[in-house]
């Protein structure tokens, strides 16, 4: 076991995170990344921000005013020393993006792409910009009068602002909030000039027509600086019994808009005054993040930014590959009857997974469909899959996660569709949340009911599987897919906890069966045999996991880790990890894979999993890890794990002094998403 005698055997889980988002930032940096890439990257580094203070921060600031926590359970650090670090670490990386971002648009100015302001603009965009306003903007603006007798209304959870200030004499001002419209595009491409592609924010756009919008007003000077605001977004369900869980958690999504500030952004030119008046009038007090920024804030809408027909200057699409055996023409379930096949998103196309619902629902042999559901696309093929199913007369079940983080609307809109088209809904077990990722169909043959299915480590998403690296395993193997169904049993009847012979379920099993892996790899190490670990995830953070680690570590096993996110482990720590190396990764797809393998004396025992190495995964979720049982793809996931470590351009060192530094060395270079691609490109051959 870990000796416990000091906690830097813990890197602190929030300010991992906050170099997991340095990484994202580090690829707006990179000039090797194509200059409208870069741009997005910035939209992703913001809104992972904006996330990160709605959820992680806000917790905090829970734990810090409950006095609950102490270091121990924070990775050596008070929950109050942790708010202020955070707000520091928080304020460098903003500087830092503002200074990346400035030179993305120098770059972009080189390319003919100019964004402007207000007082930059000629004759012709002045026209432009005034139809364009009383057209599109000028209807949608929402403008908020601010007087001292009169309450502020809540301001809208990271909603940008233009704070406006009237001077109407020496002694007394006017003040006013603008809304940035939401559903409109932050960036409006102007009338061409030549080959010059000019641009202009919306921020900018409303700061030109401040005359337009204000003229009732008799003002000598007017200024506009942008302010946002950041709300707690942890759900608080009401204990109302005559209300349906549905119902609650569509209240408590509601509520989100009231809930207590976390942070407050603001361009730090600003007037004191003006800043005063506000964080008075919006109840914000020093105990709050507040941050000084630069002229816009939500930068997360760069992730729109338009491409301007320059495809030169964006990532080169790629083509989805097909799986090789598994045809998209004709009927899916008997290639499946035979083996076992693997997608491989977005490398490969998500076409099998729709294909599979799709037959399933036109099927007549086919009886029934179960599926849990935690993300949706907003169009979703396989939402509308599913209720064709049920108007055909299958018995179609969907265990559906409203619970699902910033998704809770739209998953509350897609199930009660779906419940007004027959289709049986569950919503979780009481106490955890459902992020298992897994399909079951019933289909009668020769008189006898078989079974085929799919389990998968992503979301059942159309939109997200372009983008997110994930494996789903379709197979007709009964004695996976029996375990499978005991987990939908275990939803209808969750008091019964059933036992599994292949699949490693959550909450009973994860740790204990990962636990049990793990000793089996020291056992060995220590008779001499084969030994190693092999693991990718995006997070790991569970203590009991890590300290499990260290342990096989210190046998002697070695221990191989990518993992993209939060990383509490510390490797390569004589003593404690010397035997464990990790890297991150960030590219363009994000790496959104859960591969855990352990060799076993050289027969290697491959999961892949919906579960990260979290305490939330193994403790309070349903989650399910699948084995490989076929050798060629056992191989093809060796092989691709193999090409994602030995990545040597987009990896990053995972280390006790979290500095990101590029794993560089003199072996030839290899991108391993591209690399990736290739690899499966040529097994069609």
């Amino acid at each position: 076991m870990v000796k416990k005698n000091s906690n830097k055997i813990y890197i602190n889980r929030e300010l991992s995170w906050l170099q997991f988002n340095a990484r994202v930032l580090q690829e707006a940096s990179d000039k090797t990344v194509p200059l409208i890439e870069r741009l997005r990257f910035v939209g992703i580094f913001s809104n992972n921000l904006d996330e990160f203070f709605k959820v992680r921060y806000a917790t905090i600031k829970r734990i810090d005013e409950a006095g609950k926590a102490g270091k121990s359970e924070l990775g050596g650090i008070t929950a109050s020393e942790l708010l202020e670090k955070i707000t520091q670490t928080v304020i460098t990386q903003q500087s830092n993006s503002l200074r990346i971002l400035s030179a993305i648009q120098s770059q972009l100015e080189k390319e003919n792409i100019f964004i402007i302001k207000e007082d930059n603009i000629n004759e012709e965009q002045k026209a432009f910009i005034k139809q364009y306003y009383i057209q599109n903007v000028s209807p949608a603006l929402v403008t908020i009068i601010l007087n001292d007798s009169i309450k502020l209304p809540n301001l809208k959870d990271s909603a940008a602002y233009l704070a406006i200030k009237m001077t109407l004499t020496d002694t007394d001002y006017q003040y006013a909030l603008i809304e940035i419209p939401k559903n409109i595009n932050r960036f409006v491409a102007l009338p061409k000039i030549g080959d010059k592609n000019c641009i202009i924010m919306m921020d900018d756009l409303l700061r030109y027509c401040l005359d337009d919008i204000f003229n009732i007003f008799d003002y000598t000077a007017i200024s506009a600086h942008m302010i946002k605001i950041t709300r707690d977004a942890e759900l608080d369900l009401e204990s109302d019994l005559s209300k349906s869980f549905m119902e609650k958690i569509s209240d408590s999504v509601k509520d989100r808009q009231d809930a207590e500030p976390v942070r407050f952004v603001y361009d730090k030119t600003i007037d004191k005054s003006t800043l005063n008046f506000l964080m008075n009038k919006m109840g914000i007090d020093v105990s709050d993040s507040i941050i000084p920024g630069g002229r816009y804030h939500n930068r997360r809408d760069y992730m729109d930014f338009p491409s301007l027909g320059r495809a030169d200057l964006l990532y080169a699409a790629i083509k989805p590959l097909p799986i090789k055996g598994l045809s998209l023409e004709t009927s899916i379930f008997t290639d499946i009857a035979k083996q076992d096949y693997l997608q491989y998103t977005p490398y490969q196309t998500f076409a099998y997974t729709v294909k599979f619902l799709r037959e399933a629902a036109l099927d007549p042999k086919v009886k029934s469909i179960k599926i849990t559901i935690y993300r949706l696309a907003q169009i979703s093929h396989v939402a509308s899959s599913l209720i064709n199913a049920a108007k055909n007369g299958k018995n179609v079940t969907v265990s559906m996660e409203i619970q699902a983080r910033f998704d809770e609307h739209a998953n509350i809109e897609y199930a009660e569709q779906m419940q007004r088209e027959g289709v049986t809904l569950y919503f979780g077990v009481q106490g955890l949340k459902v992020h298992s990722k897994m399909c079951i169909i019933e289909r009668e043959e020769d008189h006898k009911i078989k079974r085929y299915g799919f389990i998968s480590t992503g979301n059942f998403n159309e939109s997200t599987a372009k983008i997110y690296t994930d494996y789903t395993l379709f197979t007709s193997n009964d004695k996976i897919l029996k375990d499978i169904n005991k987990v939908f049993n275990f939803f209808q009847v969750n008091y019964r906890i059933y036992r599994y012979k292949h699949i490693i379920t959550s909450p009973h099993y994860t740790k204990n069966a990962f636990f049990h892996l793990i000793d089996n790899e020291i056992e060995n190490v220590k008779a001499g045999k084969p030994a190693y670990i092999r693991l990718k995830m995006n997070s790991i953070s569970s203590y009991k996991m890590i300290d499990k680690l260290y342990e096989a570590s210190n046998a002697g096993v070695k221990i191989q880790m990518i993992v993209r996110g939060i990383c509490c482990l510390v490797p390569g720590v004589k003593g404690l990890s010397e035997n464990i190396e990790a890297v991150s990764i960030i590219d363009k797809f994000l790496e959104h894979t859960r591969l855990y393998i352990f060799c076993n004396n050289n027969d290697p025992k491959i999961y892949i999993s919906s579960a990260d190495w979290m305490t939330r995964n193994i403790d309070n979720r349903v989650e399910v890890s699948c084995p490989i049982y076929q050798d060629s793809i056992k191989s093809e996931i060796m092989d691709t794990f193999d090409i994602c470590w030995n990545d040597n351009v987009k990896a990053r060192i995972l280390n006790e002094t979290q500095d990101n530094t590029y794993k560089r060395n003199n072996a030839p270079k290899v991108r391993s998403q591209f690399a990736t691609y290739e690899y499966l490109k040529n097994k069609l051959n």
